[in-house]
């Protein structure tokens, strides 16, 4: 059978299903897809280089959204967005989560989009990369069935040496070993199993599927890279990475569709942050990291034949810290109570009603050692702020260890590096030797987030804005912010209203 037949299939089953209506009362299969580091312009309905055709698909049979927003610019922080519908600090993640060097986790008080559904009759599954926290010898965190997930396959963070044959997947807290295949599909593997033994059920599901491509170190079938480039081009085995991807969410889709009724399943799609590569941005401005559109702008697609229309492409600004409320809203479950939710109901616009959608407050995003730190998103317009002051890093040290690697890598086949190139690629990029990977290791551990940084965070200040019109300017070039004085006011004060309201709810994981 030819990759993409099963989809022809589903449009078919679509084409003559029964009337939507007649399905209301059954709460829809919900299965999330989460790409890791995949940018705004990498799949091809994006107008990206990679062949992804049931991505493709997927977003002709359903909505497509074109200024869609991760939770975060980097995985830890936009995962606990995606998870709880608010702002990833009130949750307790600050940035991402080293589980060897800190206390951080997502908060066991927080209420997560799988225990939403577990209350309401769902049988939830999590599988692939977590990076929310996981036990250590030293310190106990909660894991995902602590989150409402009643089986889980997970890695506490990448997938490890790489995608091919990692060896660091954890089931339902006992270690696995190595496994042989790429990430991807081995993830897609116990997904499958899982769907065999759930059958045909009365029960409704939440598949939770977080893959770790494209995220670096990389790895993808040789037939596959060749199509791209030469096997030892990084450009060409990414691209090769999420065209394996896509070939995996196939398989899935198709035992989905055998087991569950297409009219009674819905199937996001997205990324957690925007790609570490410039080249696969597009236009934007910035990459992961960074609060500019470049980091966290992100694919956005929706599919669930009979309930949301094929074919529509929505312009509407939108995000991943909206999945928990529209999720609610298209199943109709209620919202939890008493707990302030970042996000807004997205269903009247996937329903094709999109002058009924209100956002209840406007898109914010907030990384304390981002750059920029915050920005936030009403209407065309979006206003970023500048950290005004400094982390306490032990710099002479960091710069020590920046030069006995680069005395390293000199001697190891790159004469021609600078100090300034090191500086630029040491956090982006894992090395395959093992003495340089733990030497720079030593320079990460150094570089990113501290908990102690904590009480400087929460009384810290912006020292400069930017202000950009995202349909006049959508590289975000043109600061506006001493043109348009009256909207700049209006957003900064949105800023620090958001900023004040989210610090306090945000722990302090050293001193409280």
């Amino acid at each position: 059978m030819k990759r993409g037949f099963f989809l022809s299939l589903v449009a078919l089953l679509i084409a003559v299903g029964q009337p939507a209506e007649l399905h209301a009362k059954r709460k829809p299969n919900i299965v999330f897809l989460l790409a890791d580091d995949l940018g705004w312009k990498d799949v091809g309905c994006y107008g990206g280089p990679v062949n992804t055709p049931t991505l493709d698909r997927l977003a002709e049979l359903g909505t497509r959204f074109t200024s869609f927003y991760s939770g975060a610019a980097v995985c830890s922080p936009s995962r606990a967005t995606v998870l709880t519908g608010r702002q990833h600090l009130r949750a307790g993640v600050y940035s991402w989560i080293h589980d060897y060097a800190q206390k951080s986790h997502l908060l066991e008080r927080e209420v997560t989009i799988a225990e939403v559904l577990k209350k309401n009759g769902y049988a939830t599954v999590h599988l692939g990369k977590w990076h929310l926290g996981l036990p250590t010898q030293a310190r106990k965190k909660p894991t995902p069935a602590d989150h409402g997930f009643d089986y889980w396959f997970a890695t506490g963070n990448n997938a490890g040496p790489s995608h091919r044959n990692p060896a660091n997947f954890i089931r339902n807290g006992e270690r696995v070993g190595k496994l042989e295949g790429y990430s991807c599909r081995l993830i897609v593997k116990e997904a499958i199993r899982w769907l065999e033994k759930h059958g045909r059920s009365d029960t409704p599901f939440f598949l939770n599927v977080w893959f770790h491509e494209p995220h670096d170190p990389i790895a993808a079938p040789y037939e596959i890279v060749r199509k791209y480039g030469s096997l030892d081009d990084p450009a060409a085995v990414y691209s090769a990475t999420i065209e394996n991807t896509d070939r995996a969410i196939a398989r899935l889709i198709k035992e989905i569709t055998r087991v569950a009724d297409p009219e009674n399943t819905l199937v996001v799609y997205s990324s957690d942050n925007g790609s570490y590569r410039a080249d696969r941005v597009g236009h934007l401005r910035g990459k992961k990291g960074a609060n500019y559109d470049g980091g966290i702008r992100v694919p956005g697609i929706f599919w669930w034949p009979g309930t949301i229309p094929a074919g529509q492409v929505e312009t509407t600004p939108a995000g991943l810290v909206d999945l928990l409320p529209t999720i609610c809203g298209l199943a109709g479950i209620e919202k939890p109570r008493g707990v302030h939710l970042d996000g807004s109901d997205l269903s009247p616009l996937l329903r094709g009603g999109s002058e009924t959608f209100r956002r209840h407050q406007p898109l914010f995003w907030l990384l304390p050692n981002g750059g920029p730190a915050a920005a936030i998103r009403d209407g065309k317009y979006t206003l970023l702020a500048h950290r005004g002051y400094a982390f306490p890093r032990d710099t002479e040290k960091m710069n020590a260890i920046l030069e006995e690697l680069l005395e390293k890598l000199r001697a190891d086949g790159r004469p021609e590096l600078t100090l300034a190139q090191l500086r630029k690629e040491v956090l982006q990029k894992t090395l395959e030797n093992r003495e340089h990977e733990r030497i720079r290791g030593k320079y990460v551990l150094l570089s990113m987030f501290q908990e102690s940084w904590i009480p400087a965070i929460k009384k810290g200040s912006y020292q400069r804005f930017e202000l950009f019109d995202l349909e006049k300017d959508p590289s975000q070039k043109r600061n506006i912010a001493k043109i348009e004085p009256e909207t700049f006011e209006r957003l900064r004060t949105n800023l620090l209203e958001l900023r004040a309201s989210v610090m306090r709810d945000a722990p302090d994981w050293i001193n409280d």
